[in-house]
C-alpha cells in the first residue's frame, strides 16, 4: 500500500489526535484540582488548602487572556486560562464556605463555652449569674 491509499487513515487519525492533545491542554490543569475539591467538600476542611495559589493563577491567566488581545496564541491555551480561572473561582467559593462555616461553629463553641462558665461556680463574685 502507498501513502495514498493511507490518506482515508492518517487524516481522520491526525485531526483525532489533534483534538485530543488539544483537549488534554485545555483540562490538563483543572484535572489535579478535582480530588482536591472533593476532598475538602468531603471533610469540610480547607486548612491544607492555600488560597494563595488560587491567587496567582487567576493572575496568571486573567494575564494571559488579556496578552491573548495584544498577541493571538492557539485556542486550545485561551480556552485552558477560561477553565483555569473558572476552576479557582470554584475553589476559592468552596474554601470561603468552608471557612466561614468553621469559624461560625468555633465562635458558638467560645460562646456557649463563656456562658457556662459564667453560670457556674467560677464566676466572679463582683459578677452574678444571670438564670443559666
Amino acid at each position: 500500500m502507498d501513502a495514498e491509499g493511507l490518506g482515508w487513515l492518517l487524516v481522520p487519525l491526525h485531526q483525532l489526535v489533534s483534538w485530543g492533545a488539544a483537549g488534554a491542554m485545555v483540562f490538563g490543569g483543572v484535572v489535579p484540582y478535582i480530588p482536591q475539591y472533593r476532598d475538602i467538600r468531603r471533610t469540610q476542611n480547607a486548612e491544607g488548602f492555600s488560597t494563595y495559589v488560587c491567587l496567582v493563577l487567576l493572575v496568571a491567566n486573567i494575564l494571559r487572556i488579556l496578552f491573548w488581545f495584544g498577541r493571538r496564541f492557539e485556542a486550545p491555551l485561551l480556552w485552558q486560562s477560561v477553565v483555569m480561572i473558572l476552576a479557582m473561582l470554584l475553589m476559592l467559593k468552596l474554601c470561603t464556605e468552608v471557612r466561614v462555616a468553621s469559624e461560625l461553629t468555633l465562635h458558638r463553641r467560645v460562646f456557649a463555652a463563656s456562658r457556662w462558665s459564667s453560670c457556674g461556680r467560677a464566676a466572679t463574685p463582683s459578677r452574678r449569674p444571670t438564670s443559666c
